[in-house]
Formats: C-alpha cells, structure tokens, sequence
C-alpha cells in the first residue's frame, strides 16, 4: 500500500503545481485525493473479486494466467479512465488475488505457473525501467548544486524513514515486543526502488524534471548500492553488540 499512496499522493501535488492559477482550493485538494484513493481501493475490490470468481470457474493454468493479466492490463487502464488511482486498485485486487484466489480458485499448478510468470515480468520490467533510467540520465546535465541537495536529500529521506519508523515503535511497544535494534534496522533497510524516479520522470520540464529525476536517482542508488549492500552487516554487528 505504501507505493499505492505515494502515486496518490504524488499525484494530488502535481495537479497543484500544474495549476498556474492556483486554483486548487483545499476542498479540491481533498477531492482528489478521496476520488483517486477511495475509488482506486474500491475498484480494485471490485475487479480482484471478478477476477476471482472467474479464477474459481476455470481449471486450466494458462488461461488463468492469462486472466491475472488482462485483471492488471485491463484493470490499469479502466482505472485511468474512470480518474482513480491504478496503483491501489492493483495492489487491492493483487491482495485478493495473491491470497483468495490463490487458495480457494487455483490448482498447486496454476499457482506454481503463476508465481514464476509474475516473477518473470517484475525482473524484465525493472530491468527495463532501470534501463530507460540510465538513458536518461545521459542526457541529464549533472550540477554541483543540483548534487548537494542530492545528498542533502539522502539524510532528509532518512531521519523521514527514522521518524516514520520510532513513533508507530514507541506506540506499539507495550503491545508488541521489538528488539533494542528494531529501529536502526528498520530505518537503515528502508530501500528505494524505480518507482520514485518513474514518477520524477512523469514531471513537465517546467517543473525542473531533470533536478527532481537526478535528486530521485541519487537517493534510490544511494539506497540499493549503500543501504541494501549494507544492511546486513548492519544486523549482524548490532547482534553481536546486544
């Protein structure tokens, strides 16, 4: 879900910031927001349980593959027109998908298909996407300035993730037993992916695109190279401390 309303809410602010007029209005604002995220989480309930109805009624792992697919193509598209948010819609009917139609409409052989196919598609579409994303960047002309904030940003993005992390901690831990490291852990494994510089990338060269997509760039490899290589010495040396 967290990917799902970071699209919803990258969404909102963008409108504003098209709107040379400034004619978005808070209550708009709020609109927005209700008319992507409800609408995204109620169609994508909708369409997950369409989908598993007619998961349940085949037994035949090709054309229910083909039938998850057509739920994400199809159901990706019906949502952009009908001025919802995709993101959730997918990760709502995935859920429903991944567990209901998994358990109670598929064979052991259709979800052993399924699992590999979607597997599959998520590695040559990320390869893909990162792919375009090195394209991009040469042609991106790199500044000093744009650079600092970069990594300015990279602590920013962090002492977020740390935040975000010891609150909900610190209002569980009377109810759920964590670990003293919990939170270094947590906040360190917090990596990026090429969702964030997907969306940099659907800026307008007037909203400063190429300083937004180099900024994106340098937190997300910051985060898989730095963070992703080194969370598990992270781990281990925190273990051994304790």
């Amino acid at each position: 879900f967290n990917d799902g309303v970071a699209v919803v809410i990258f969404i909102s602010i963008a409108q504003i910031a098209r709107s040379a007029d400034g004619a978005f209005t808070a209550m708009d604002i709020g609109k927005l927001f209700l008319q992507e995220a409800v609408g995204g989480l109620v169609f994508g309930a909708a369409l997950g349980y369409i989908g598993f109805l007619a998961l349940r009624s085949i037994n035949e792992y090709k054309v229910e593959v083909l039938i998850t697919l057509a739920i994400v193509m199809g159901g990706y598209s019906l949502a952009s027109h009908l001025h919802v948010s995709g993101p959730l819609a997918m990760v709502v009917a995935g859920i429903i998908t991944g567990n209901k139609s998994k358990s109670e409409g598929m064979s052991d052989q259709t979800r052993d298909y399924l699992d590999k196919f979607w597997h599959l598609v998520d590695e040559i579409l990320n390869a893909v996407l990162f792919l375009f994303i090195g394209l991009e960047m040469l042609i991106i002309k790199i500044d000093s300035t744009v650079m600092i904030i970069g990594a300015i940003s990279i602590l920013v993005v962090l002492l977020a993730r740390w935040i975000s992390v010891i609150f909900p901690v610190l209002l569980l831990r009377y109810k759920i037993r964590f670990e003293n490291n919990a939170i270094a852990i947590l906040t360190w494994g917090g990596l990026r992916g090429g969702i964030s510089v997907a969306l940099a990338l659907s800026l307008t060269t007037g909203m400063h695109r190429d300083e937004f997509v180099l900024i994106t760039y340098m937190i997300v490899v910051f985060s898989i190279l730095v963070q992703g290589l080194t969370i598990g010495k992270l781990a281990q040396k925190l273990q051994a401390k304790k």
